[in-house]
């Protein structure tokens, strides 16, 4: 899997940005702030050590994460349904969350991460893609459709589930909203170049176009849905990058100049 880190729109032909992408860069924040608090990094001794953490990090995302069976239901699982969970240790039976509001936990969940990897890999996609996303829309229409596009895939991931293994395991990650921004940066910039670190080649930095390198990562993500299970929800990424690539192509269309061909 080739490691995108930097896109080239400031190069000739490509688009100067004017202002910072300050979304972009708050929304990154928040994620790492969310897991320096969290269990995951095991910086607040609320949560203990060892197997006490281990057992708190399930109850931590069970808490604020999004579950398939809960925004079905809209209400928080039940003791039975808990049940059909495995628990993280031996003496770490699943809580119910009674106050829980699954609708938010949608919200919630896309600043929760599974530890420094998981959070590491959807950082650097939105901190590589984001910024030109962010400049062609505007800041707030940018996170008005990455939120949306979140909601989007995660209820869109909850239907795939509803009768399967997964549905009462929590869903937490910002993947399914960055994928909707990596979908709509193929349809904006289709040629800007993207260095991009290949590990078969001992990581050496390669530039692409970023058809390519967003095409195969669609790819990989669409060959790879019936692989989905325990770790990483595959259509979650499908979803949201067919939503994010969609909406852009709508919004371009309707927006045309139909005497210049030119966006306004």
């Amino acid at each position: 899997m080739a490691i995108p880190v930097l896109d080239h729109l400031d190069a000739p032909g490509g688009r100067t940005p004017e202002r910072p992408p300050i979304v972009t860069f708050t929304l990154i924040g928040l994620s790492v702030l969310t897991l320096l608090i969290g269990p995951s990094f095991g910086l607040n001794p609320r949560y203990g050590t060892g197997q006490g953490r281990v057992c708190a990090e399930q109850r931590y995302e069970q808490r604020w994460g999004a579950v398939p069976a809960e925004l079905l239901s809209n209400r928080p699982l039940t003791t039975a349904q808990l049940d059909r969970l495995p628990p993280a240790t031996a003496d770490c039976p699943p809580r119910v969350t009674p106050r829980k509001i699954p609708v938010l936990s949608v919200l919630s969940s896309l600043f929760v991460h599974a530890g420094w990897l998981h959070l590491l890999g959807n950082m650097l996609f939105l901190f590589v893609f984001g910024p030109g996303v962010e400049q062609r829309f505007g800041r707030v229409r940018f996170l008005l459709g990455y939120l949306t596009v979140g909601y989007l895939a995660t209820y869109g991931w909850a239907v795939t589930e509803a009768h399967g293994t997964e549905s009462v395991r929590a869903l937490v990650g910002a993947s399914g909203a960055i994928a909707g921004v990596l979908g709509c940066y193929l349809r904006l910039y289709p040629q800007a170049r993207v260095t991009t670190l290949v590990p078969l080649l001992l990581f050496l930095p390669l530039r692409f176009p970023a058809w390519l390198v967003l095409g195969l990562w669609f790819l990989l993500q669409w060959l790879s849905v019936r692989q989905d299970g325990p770790g990483v929800a595959y259509p979650v990424h499908v979803i949201g990058f067919a939503a994010g690539y969609l909406a852009t192509w709508l919004t371009v269309t309707l927006t045309r100049n139909p005497r210049t061909g030119a966006t306004e």
